[in-house]
């Protein structure tokens, strides 16, 4: 019959030769995950600047060819704002218009200014 080993011998045996081989191992683990923490870390970054870049180059696309197409639509337009009016005429407003700030035929607004795209509910409050 063979000599029977006690388990605590076979636990300290086995115990050293995890710490000589798995210390190693766990470390080398530890400092490859670590890198490559910081390699995805880096490449996200450097995604996000990319799609910060594009879309800085497409609003500046966009604002160009906005700025490109008003300045098309202004050509030729007269300097008071009257231009693609109906009934504004072809000559300037008279002295007594001219006076009250430029408004004709009962305009509450100002020359230039948008009209609001407030919902139909909202302006018969």
């Amino acid at each position: 019959m063979p000599p029977v080993v006690p388990p605590f011998l076979i636990g300290l045996i086995a115990a050293s030769l995890v710490k000589r081989v798995g210390k190693p191992l766990v470390r080398g683990l530890v400092k490859t995950s670590v890198s490559l923490g910081v390699e995805v870390k880096r490449a996200v970054q450097e995604a996000g600047e990319g799609i910060q870049d594009l879309a800085a180059e497409a609003t500046a696309e966009v604002l160009t060819a906005r700025t490109a197409q008003g300045a098309g639509h202004g050509v030729g337009a007269p300097k008071d704002g009257t231009a693609g009016r109906d009934g504004a005429g072809a000559g300037s407003a008279p002295p007594a218009q001219e006076a009250h700030g430029g408004q004709t035929g009962g305009q509450d607004k100002p020359v230039g200014k948008a009209r609001s795209a407030g919902s139909i509910a909202a302006k018969s409050r």
